[in-house]
């Protein structure tokens, strides 16, 4: 049996998580000792390990508690059921992913079409993007110098 504490540290988590993560119905003490503390069997801290490792690969609180429950009832859900939801994170993961590279091209077209000097921010490039439609736009012109490819013509463009 672990206590709270005890299960916390073998899980490198604070008791504050199991806390919350009983709060949200997700993982409860089996019992509770005469003097109220939480006690914890090995099945419930392998039930912690599945809650923590379908965190770390991007599962929502409620997409955990499906697991979870698929878990305890495995006969009678297929394979399929699980590879669903797995898909369909992955699915939303690639398009986080496209989004965060629109943002980085985004980004850095802004940075490539300012002088970044020392003058006054008055004609600023980025802000004027930022006040008005006007996208930034950034034209290749590769220079053989090995793989590097620099980008020499960067310029707002109406």
């Amino acid at each position: 049996m672990f206590r709270i504490g005890e299960l916390a540290k073998e899980c490198e988590v604070k008791a504050d998580t199991l806390r919350f993560y009983e709060k949200h119905g997700l993982l409860s003490p089996s019992m509770r000792s005469e003097s109220g503390y939480r006690l914890y069997t090995e099945q419930d801290a392998e039930r912690l390990r599945f809650i923590l490792r379908a965190k770390a690969v991007g599962f929502t609180l409620s997409e955990i508690t499906e697991l979870l429950s698929i878990d305890l009832d495995k006969s009678n859900w297929a394979c399929a059921d699980v590879k669903g939801m797995v898909d369909i994170k992955l699915a939303n993961v690639e398009e986080k992913i496209a989004e965060l590279n629109h943002f980085r091209v985004s980004l850095q077209r802004l940075s490539d079409a300012c002088c970044g000097g020392p003058e006054s921010a008055e004609h600023c490039s980025i802000l004027e993007a930022l006040e008005s439609n006007v996208e930034v736009k950034c034209e290749n012109h590769s220079h053989d110098h090995g793989e590097t490819e620099y980008k020499t013509s960067c310029k707002l463009k109406g």
